[in-house]
């Protein structure tokens, strides 16, 4: 089963913040336990003692207030470090991105759009696989966020009514909300 870790960055309703980004990494779930190794390594670099529970998330490592004792140059290679991971992993783990300028999609909600890309495009990802002869399914995993239940009902929608490209058909369930301290993906 393919695994996408997905998380978004700016507030849809602050009307200050120009774009919303709704991105991803997909990991074959055989590499999970790999990279979350590997990222508690570079996490390590900060905190030996509680590695496991330091987030290397990128908008908090660039003006969080635990990252403020660290020099930029260290938190910079931290993130390329964590970049290098997915480089040097295994080719069938891939970077799903949408980034939404607000107002670019007419009336349509900026979450509702990114969430219709991100999910079209990694179900296709799982055809093209299927086509190969590798049918292995997909599941969503967001980091718990306010539109949870939004997501979900449009995921269910997807895969039951479609979306603008067709039908959902390679994900074995909705989305999953979990803490993303939990995990190190």
């Amino acid at each position: 089963m393919h695994l996408l870790y997905a998380d978004d960055s700016g507030d849809p309703k602050d009307p200050n913040i120009e774009w919303f980004v709704l991105a991803g990494i997909s990991v074959f779930e055989r590499q999970c336990f790999w990279f979350s190794e590997e990222l508690e390594k570079i996490a390590a670099r900060f905190d030996p003692a509680q590695s496991a529970n330091i987030e290397l998330h990128g908008a908090e490592m660039r003006n969080g207030k635990f990252w403020r004792q660290f020099p930029p140059s260290d938190r910079v290679k931290a993130i390329s470090d964590s970049l290098q991971l997915l480089a040097d992993s295994h080719p069938s783990n891939r970077i799903f991105a949408v980034a939404v300028k607000k107002g670019a999609t007419g009336p349509a909600d900026p979450v509702d759009y990114a969430f219709e890309q991100l999910s079209s495009r990694f179900d296709l990802y799982l055809r093209r696989l299927h086509l190969k002869g590798d049918t292995q399914r997909g599941i969503i995993i967001f980091d718990k966020a306010r539109v949870e239940k939004r997501i979900q009902t449009l995921a269910s929608e997807f895969r039951t009514i479609g979306h603008q490209w067709g039908v959902l058909r390679n994900l074995a369930e909705v989305p999953m909300f979990m803490d993303s301290r939990a995990s190190g993906l």
